[in-house]
């Protein structure tokens, strides 16, 4: 008789706890991933990124950089320029400029070859690191680890953004997108 009176009171603090436990999108989840959505041009670079870099007339200085764990790429002739934070147009100048006292008028253009990867954990059958694509979404991202376990919430997945500060929830839908840096989570369904 106690046992009967229970159940439905553990359900009630079950369904109050998840719901006052993480931050979710307001609205439609089409609209939440229209509000977020940003174009690889747009996309700024960090460490881990790797970028080729293209100076008119001097092949010596052009090739492929990788971006280091501090943020920077060490160019011949242009020393240490900061990356982190810019986006490919902003250091396409910040190259030219360290360039412009040993070269006259440079023309820098900066192409992306790879961002840092996404990771995916939780819920899905190959949880870890994966190269980012452009246009990846979360449906996209699930189906490279292998695809959502048994035991994954059908209509909740957490995404840290860049890997920086808090998880926040999101809906299952391949509307919300995924960006260089992610960290998703696929959480374990209750019921």
């Amino acid at each position: 008789m106690f046992a009967k009176r229970l159940l439905p009171l553990i359900g009630v603090l079950c369904l109050a706890l998840a719901s006052c436990s993480s931050t979710r999108t307001s609205g439609d989840p089409a609209l939440a991933g229209a509000e977020e959505a940003i174009k690889v041009e747009d996309f700024k670079l960090a460490s881990g990124d790797k970028i080729h870099l293209s100076v008119f007339g001097e092949d010596t200085i052009s090739g492929d950089y990788d971006v280091d764990t501090e943020g920077f790429i060490s160019v011949p002739l242009a020393g240490m320029v900061k990356a982190d934070g810019l986006r490919k147009v902003d250091l396409g100048k910040a190259v030219s400029a360290n360039l412009a006292g040993l070269l006259r008028s440079p023309r820098v253009t900066v192409t992306i070859v790879s961002f840092r990867p996404f990771y995916i954990l939780g819920e899905v059958e190959k949880p870890g690191e994966y190269q980012f694509r452009s246009g990846l979404n979360v449906a996209s991202a699930m189906a490279i680890a292998g695809g959502a376990t048994y035991r994954a919430s059908k209509d909740a997945v957490l995404i840290q953004r860049g890997g920086i500060g808090d998880f926040k929830e999101y809906s299952m839908s391949p509307a919300i997108k995924v960006y260089p840096g992610d960290l998703l989570k696929i959480p374990q369904r209750f019921f």
